[in-house]
């Protein structure tokens, strides 16, 4: 149960006044928060964290309630409304109008509030994911959106063996449970300190989605290939794609921030991975991309998306995301599947991916691609899975959502070069 204090009510209002400007992403700004309040415990900590992602999450249904954006009154609300605080814990932390403010969020219906209220969705997002979706379907999927991810883990099997990690788990009490589709994939009941466990710390499990370590099944890559992360990022799906080529062969880790690509040095290290090789570019045109041409047997396009298939991890994306930066993601994703597609050679394999839920940057920029590029053909997501004994049929593309799946919503095209 956790506890109920007025400094911790206060310092999750202040760390609220602090994300809600969406300046930056809410991780990062929660972060920055407990680096200038260095005297929060741990529970503070993961008190203040819990508040300001459940605010994120119900934040349209918190205003409505709320009459507005004021931290104190959505924090308080979402105490009330969405942690089953009663009138009578919460007294002890009310001023002014308040504990009416609370009476009247008690008696009131919700269910009578327009669907992209009551789930939390600005209106073009809802509008977008109606079109696509049975009005039924919708609300699991919604409902699946407003839920904290569970922590799920990949198993370094260069290191280790997933039954290995899963013991020791269970010796130290920690509840853990093989995830329903990745061979090699763990979910944690709880979300330990994983950063100090020795094994994060011997390279043993790195924190991964089991919709993302899902990729790199679709790419497949073989020992002795040379392959290349397009958009690498901090190279979670780099590192087991590395895992899968069993160290050998040529690795390369493309991404356009030097910063990403120093948060997969460490990683890197950790793994025990030789054959991984970061690599700064300035773009999709730049000289070490170009040298490459028709020359790799398997490249990975994971774009940089409006990453909507992740808001039970990053419900301020919701709030940040636009449908003019979705319109100009569009237009990046496809130059950047252009100029990928050219380090392809005949009878290699392309793998464009994202953790979006809308068509604009999924199917629209595969079909676009396809047409203007027919030399390229499509694999079946299905098949491709079946081959690795992953029982997961979502037809030609690959498509997972957290209501269905159990996992971050993900979207995936295998295509193949004629030979």
């Amino acid at each position: 149960m956790i506890e109920l204090t007025r400094p911790r009510v206060e310092s999750a209002v202040n760390a609220l006044k602090v994300v809600l400007t969406l300046v930056s992403p809410a991780d990062v700004a929660v972060r920055s928060f407990f680096r200038d309040h260095r005297q929060l415990g741990q529970h503070d900590r993961a008190f203040i964290a819990e508040v300001v992602f459940t605010v994120l999450r119900h934040l349209r249904l918190l205003e409505q309630l709320a009459g507005g954006r004021a931290p104190r009154r959505l924090a308080l609300l979402a105490l009330a409304t969405q942690f089953g605080f009663t009138a009578r814990e919460l007294a002890p932390m009310l001023a002014g109008d308040e504990q009416g403010l609370l009476a009247s969020a008690a008696e009131l219906d919700s269910s009578r509030f327009p669907a992209a209220v009551r789930l939390s969705l600005p209106d073009w997002i809802y509008e977008r994911l109606a079109q696509r979706f049975a009005p039924n379907e919708l609300e699991s999927l919604a409902g699946a959106l407003l839920q904290p991810a569970p922590l799920d883990l990949r198993v370094n099997t260069l290191l280790c063996s997933r039954d290995s990690v899963l013991e020791q788990f269970r010796q130290e009490g920690i509840r853990a449970t093989v995830t329903p589709y990745s061979p090699v994939g763990v979910r944690l009941e709880a979300k330990p300190a994983l950063q100090r466990h020795p094994l994060f710390l011997e390279g043993k499990v790195e924190v991964q989605d089991e919709g993302s370590q899902l990729l790199a099944y679709l790419v497949a890559p073989r020992r002795r290939e040379m392959v290349v992360d397009f958009c690498a990022g901090a190279g979670g799906k780099t590192l087991a794609l590395g895992t899968l080529m069993h160290s050998q062969g040529r690795l390369y880790a493309f991404d356009t921030a030097d910063k990403r690509l120093a948060n997969l040095r460490p990683r890197l290290k950790r793994s025990g991975l030789s054959n991984v090789h970061p690599q700064l570019i300035s773009g999709e045109a730049d000289a070490r991309v170009q040298r490459l041409a028709a020359k790799i047997d398997r490249v990975l396009v994971d774009a940089p998306c409006s990453g909507l298939g992740t808001l039970r991890r990053n419900p301020d994306l919701k709030w940040r995301q636009t449908l003019e930066s979705v319109t100009r993601m569009s237009a990046q994703q496809a130059a950047i599947l252009s100029a990928a597609a050219r380090l392809v050679k005949p009878g290699g394999r392309l793998v464009y991916a994202t953790c979006s839920l809308l068509e604009e940057e999924n199917d629209s920029i595969v079909d676009a691609f396809m047409q203007a590029q027919p030399e390229f053909h499509p694999i079946s997501a299905s098949h491709v899975l079946r081959a690795h004994d992953i029982p997961l049929d979502t037809g030609e593309r690959l498509r997972v959502f957290p209501h269905t799946h159990a996992m971050d919503g993900f979207f995936a095209a295998v295509l193949e070069r004629h030979a």
